[in-house]
């Protein structure tokens, strides 16, 4: 576990004692497995004991300079034939294998938090990554007990590109004057796990910013742009999410969250805002309709995939059977008169 120091991997590796030490406190492991665990975690701020690696994954966070300026530093310590992975969210595999002088074994393994308890890998073809990188891959998913699906690259890959029209049509209809409130709740009622604006709020709205900045403006839609005033209205008032303890929603210390009074001045409601029912065919919709767009252009190989992948990796309603089930679950007809709608 290399970090900018020992400390700093420190920190990381404290995340597995703390897990660790849970299962012990549970009776589910032994003292003894645990420090067996631990001791093959090695924290360092060297990149020499990176060279005798079979794989290596980078999990800086989602700016595409460092990542490139980190493979460039890492990926020539690698033997021959072994693996570098990026952990990315949203940038293009293909983009950042540019920065290697292998990109046949350059790949994305995309895990999703809290990695320990999501089952889900999505694994990214970049246009060079071989068979081999990618069963190398797969067999790296299935030796830590995830569930693979495979995707070809785009900005977004599948999940973070249909997960993303789920928080952003949240944001679109609060800003159509439709009740925080209303969003929220009908989002659990319908059957997501976790509601939009909430989720938001835990993914921070500046990295939202940030993902949005970080999209070329051919590839950006009216939609973004809305979304982007939104969201910089919200950190221009200083609530940049969960961690800044103010948000869509605020989080004062000790209490419980709640949804931030002042939503209702900055987004007023709506003459006629939208009935529960809407709100929750406009969620369910969006997230379908662009999951059936990812197939469309190839980032999906398979519907089944992208079934699984919603429902493990962002908590689709499980009553569906996922995003394309979806489609069938309402009928083929009554969806396209919906979208129409």
């Amino acid at each position: 576990l290399k970090d900018i120091s020992v400390d700093a991997a420190e920190k990381g590796k404290d995340y597995s004692r703390r897990l660790l030490s849970e299962r012990v406190g549970k009776g589910k492991m032994t003292q003894s497995a645990a420090d067996e665990v631990l001791q093959r975690i090695t924290c360092t701020a060297d990149v020499a004991p990176l060279a005798a690696a079979d794989l290596i994954i980078e999990a800086v966070f989602e700016n595409f300079e460092l990542k490139t300026r980190l493979i460039q530093e890492i990926e020539p310590l690698l033997a021959e034939g072994k693996i570098f992975a990026s952990n990315t969210s949203t940038l293009p595999i293909s983009e950042l294998a540019k920065s290697s002088t292998r990109p046949a074994n350059f790949i994305g393994l995309h895990f999703f938090s809290p990695v320990d308890k999501m089952p889900l890998l999505e694994i990214i073809l970049g246009k060079e990554t071989s068979d081999y990188a990618h069963a190398a891959a797969v067999d790296f998913a299935v030796s830590i007990g995830k569930t693979p699906i495979v995707v070809n690259d785009q900005r977004g890959f599948f999940t973070s590109r249909v997960f993303g029209t789920y928080t952003g049509e949240a944001a679109l209809m609060l800003a159509e004057g439709t009740s925080a409130v209303v969003i929220e709740n009908t989002a659990r009622r319908v059957g997501f796990p976790v509601s939009p604006l909430a989720v938001t709020d835990e993914v921070t709205l500046s990295l939202c910013l940030d993902v949005i900045g970080q999209t070329p403006a051919a590839q950006r839609t009216p939609h973004s742009y809305d979304l982007e005033r939104i969201y910089q209205t919200l950190c221009d008032a200083g609530r940049i999410g969960k961690k800044a303890g103010k948000g869509f929603y605020d989080y004062p210390a000790g209490g419980k969250k709640q949804i931030w009074a002042g939503l209702s001045e900055l987004f007023p409601a709506a003459a006629t805002p939208l009935d529960s029912d809407t709100v929750g065919k406009r969620l369910l919709t969006i997230m379908a309709l662009e999951s059936y767009r990812c197939y469309e252009e190839g980032v999906l190989r398979s519907m089944r995939e992208g079934d699984i992948g919603s429902l493990l990796g962002f908590g689709f309603p499980p009553y569906t059977g996922g995003v394309f089930s979806y489609i069938d679950y309402v009928g083929l007809p009554a969806f396209i008169a919906t979208c129409d709608d």
